[in-house]
């Protein structure tokens, strides 16, 4: 720990191939930790309960193998993951882990079978001491390995393995898929319930066709592209501002979807902050969704617009101020 009790800064190792001699020694969890979910969560706080003094670290990779087993076949994946590279590293971070090993998934790795997996990934080039994995755990060539597996090959090469049961909420098993569905329904206070914080979307406020301003509701524009999309339609929300001169916390109201109003086909996310005003453009802002208001809609005209939207903004305020 620094002095004042500040936790050291995450260290991201993305070429196990060259890897720092006091990066290696580290118990770590695997998988993809798309969500960081509750799941997750509990894997983590195993890790460090076994760990034994080593670095607490997470291996996982990049691109996911999902997005990458669909471009060997020539397929366009559809958009899956809860959250990017970078949102996954910053609540990796806060969870206090201290080495990310973001392995690179390719060729040479896909093709690797699960023993030389344990051997080249995590004895010879990552040097781990102790892994933890779920139960459902699968690895190497053709997903041919599985946990049990992993135990005998780490009494075999001198590394522990721990597997971690499945995690399971009054909302039903723990995953990134029953999130993923979650979301899809409608239903962000379940997907909070599995995921142990909001929903998020993160990323830099982008440039729109500004018809919010004219409409009396100037919108963050932010792009969902990659990201898994939540039922399209109108969210209250909680919105962090995480930078510059209006960093801080606000309360609004946010539109997910292709805009049928307008005849656009590109899904986004727009979303009005209250009691704010300023110029966001470039500005990273993080949106939690909170409660979901209704379907998108195509109105008879503008003024009939304006009217819902008045109405969506006093229904989200009403909701925001009992979260």
């Amino acid at each position: 720990m620094r002095a004042g009790g500040l936790r050291k800064p995450m260290h991201i190792i993305r070429d196990p191939d060259f890897i720092a001699q006091n990066d290696r020694g580290a118990a770590a969890a695997i998988g993809n930790f798309d969500g960081v979910h509750l799941g997750h969560q509990a894997v983590i706080d195993l890790t460090r309960s076994v760990a034994n003094g080593a670095p607490l670290g997470i291996l996982t990779f990049e691109p996911h193998p999902r997005d990458y087993f669909a471009q060997m076949s020539d397929q366009v994946a559809p958009p899956f993951r809860l959250m990017n590279a970078a949102s996954k590293a910053n609540r990796l971070e806060k969870l206090g882990v201290s080495r990310l090993y973001e392995v690179p998934f390719n060729d040479a790795l896909a093709a690797l079978t699960p023993e030389e997996f344990a051997q080249t990934i995590i004895v010879d080039r990552l040097g781990l001491t102790h892994v933890v994995v779920g139960s459902d755990f699968c690895f190497g060539k053709d997903r041919a390995g599985n946990a049990t597996s992993l135990q005998a090959f780490g009494a075999a090469m001198g590394f522990g393995v721990t597997i971690a049961p499945m995690l399971a909420t009054a909302a039903g098993d723990v995953s990134s898929t029953a999130i993923r569905k979650a979301l899809a329904d409608g239903s962000p206070r379940i997907a909070a319930e599995m995921l142990g914080h909001w929903h998020r979307i993160d990323g830099p406020v982008i440039t729109g066709e500004q018809r919010g301003r004219d409409l009396g509701y100037p919108t963050a524009n932010m792009s969902i592209d990659g990201l898994h999309p939540p039922k399209f339609g109108v969210y209250a929300v909680k919105v962090d501002v995480l930078e510059g001169p209006h960093k801080g916390s606000y309360n609004g109201a946010a539109s997910i979807g292709v805009r049928p109003m307008f005849g656009v086909n590109v899904p986004n996310c727009e979303t009005y902050l209250f009691d704010f005003s300023g110029d966001l453009y470039g500005t990273q802002l993080s949106v939690a969704l909170v409660d979901y208001l209704r379907g998108e809609e195509k109105f008879d005209g503008l003024e009939a617009l304006i009217t819902q939207m008045d109405a969506d903004c006093v229904r989200a305020r009403g909701i925001l101020s009992n979260v």
